[in-house]
């Protein structure tokens, strides 16, 4: 069968169909909700998707729509690269969308036969991508933290990813062996002046590509709820025009990194809007929409993995 365009929207439909029937774990009746159509057609595109190979664990048609997002992306914030999944409905984990997404690309760079350094942040969108990555080998590879593995009780940080991913790659891996955040930024520096970790600081700022998640400073800030800040401490940072962070480093409403007593404690390497790597971000989902605009305007990233009402909120508040 032809797969020009007079094929192209029912593909479209059928991709989308499958995608919710699949991933989201949708019934066909929910789907026909959610599409504006009847049962039947729905059991007929799930059909279709599957006759047409469409659906293997991960979606293989591009979806119309989120292809148009990620050149619109791409144009207004002159992003190196951007996918957008397709979104999951109300009520659901953006991150089931997005992780496969993400996954797909991170073993697409892990499968390059160029050495790289490859440097990851830390999160639960990593954490997921992480989860949802097949394993490669790519031993040709260095994979370094952006961020410190210690949290406040000194136990390892619940959503380091690094080890996991080593695991599967079977890569050269180098962790940052410092607190997330220090007690002091004179802590901090004591921790850098250590050999080691210098040795390990430089690997980072040396990274081709760099995969960060992207953490909203609201009341559910992530560097709130696991435990490195206070709520004083994240008021006070919010009233000094605090919006989001990556990698623990914060940052404005214009994607401006703040002169904040907390961005000179935290352990980590800053993913810099000036550096020529890749700068990746993973994230979605309605808490991080201010935060990940923000990132994007200050171009603070290059890259985006996102899913579709993330990106046209984005978008939307761009043109605003």
């Amino acid at each position: 069968m032809s797969r020009g365009n007079d094929t192209d929207a029912p593909l479209d439909e059928a991709a989308r169909a499958g995608w919710l029937y699949y991933v989201a774990g949708m019934t066909q009746d929910q789907i026909a909700r959610d599409m504006g159509i009847s049962r039947q057609r729905a059991q007929r595109l799930v059909s279709r998707a599957v006759a047409e190979q469409l659906i293997h664990v991960r979606l293989e048609h591009p979806i119309v729509a989120c292809l148009e997002l990620e050149r619109e992306l791409c144009r207004r914030f002159d992003l190196l690269s951007c996918r957008v999944a397709p979104s999951l409905g109300p009520g659901t984990d953006p991150l089931r969308a997005i992780a496969p997404v993400a996954a797909a690309e991170m073993e697409r760079v892990l499968r390059s036969t160029q050495p790289l350094v490859i440097a990851l942040g830390t999160g639960r969108a990593l954490r997921a991508t992480v989860e949802e990555l097949a394993p490669v080998s790519a031993e040709q590879h260095r994979l370094v933290s952006l961020i410190g593995n210690i949290a406040p009780d000194g136990s390892a940080s619940f959503f380091d990813v690094i080890m996991r991913i080593a695991d599967k790659v079977h890569a050269p891996h180098y962790p940052m062996p410092v607190p997330v955040l220090a007690e002091t930024a004179e802590q901090n520096a004591l921790f850098h002046d250590l050999a080691p970790i210098r040795r390990v600081v430089e690997l980072a700022r040396s990274a081709n590509v760099c995969f960060v998640g992207v953490g909203q400073l609201s009341d559910d800030a992530p560097l709130h709820q696991d435990g490195f800040v206070s709520r004083d401490e994240l008021s006070e940072m919010r009233r000094m025009g605090a919006i989001g962070e990556i990698a623990g480093w914060v940052y404005d409403s214009q994607g401006r990194y703040l002169d904040l007593a907390m961005n000179q404690r935290v352990g980590g390497v800053r993913v810099d809007p000036t550096r020529a790597d890749r700068i990746i971000a993973i994230a979605g989902g309605r808490p991080k929409y201010a935060a990940l605009q923000a990132a994007l305007k200050g171009r603070i990233i290059n890259g985006l993995i996102t899913d579709e009402d993330s990106a046209r909120a984005v978008l939307a508040a761009q043109q605003r």
